[in-house]
């Protein structure tokens, strides 16, 4: 992101492209809740380090970095499997596994659909907010 960009407003966007994204695997869940042995999927929770290490070079402060571990070949013949896909993993939240091995509840599914549009209704508030601030600020009067 630009470096004019305030991090409140570099934040709420990659917070929002995560949403979106969650709400894309969830969808996928949904459509695939009668497909055997389906396993249902969620997002890796958004790593925000980015945004802390950047303040934290402007402020002089020592880096951050979220541990990553890299499968080697040894732990997977000992059955570690790799994520699913870019930020995708297989939801360790299951209720239940129907016999045909698909482990998609409908009734979990559509309460993290709820919290993904309440955390974005809360974020699109945020972000209205802000950016009447830098509005005002800047003492332009654009609506929006």
């Amino acid at each position: 992101m630009s470096g004019s960009t305030p991090p409140i407003m570099q934040g709420v966007a990659l917070a929002m492209r995560h949403l979106s994204d969650r709400q894309r695997v969830v969808a996928q869940n949904i459509a695939n809740s009668d497909t055997p042995g389906y396993r249902a999927r969620d997002m890796e929770p958004k790593d925000f380090s980015g945004l802390v290490e950047a303040a934290g070079a402007r402020a002089g402060a020592p880096r951050v970095a979220r541990p990553r571990v890299q499968l080697t070949n040894g732990m997977t013949a000992l059955g570690a499997k790799s994520a699913v896909g870019a930020g995708v993993i297989y939801d360790r939240n299951v209720s239940e596994t129907k016999p045909d091995g698909n482990n998609v509840t409908l009734e979990d599914q559509l309460l993290r659909m709820g919290e993904i549009q309440a955390d974005f209704t809360a974020l699109s508030g945020l972000y209205r907010k802000q950016m009447g601030l830098l509005r005002t600020a800047t003492g332009s009067r654009g609506g929006g």
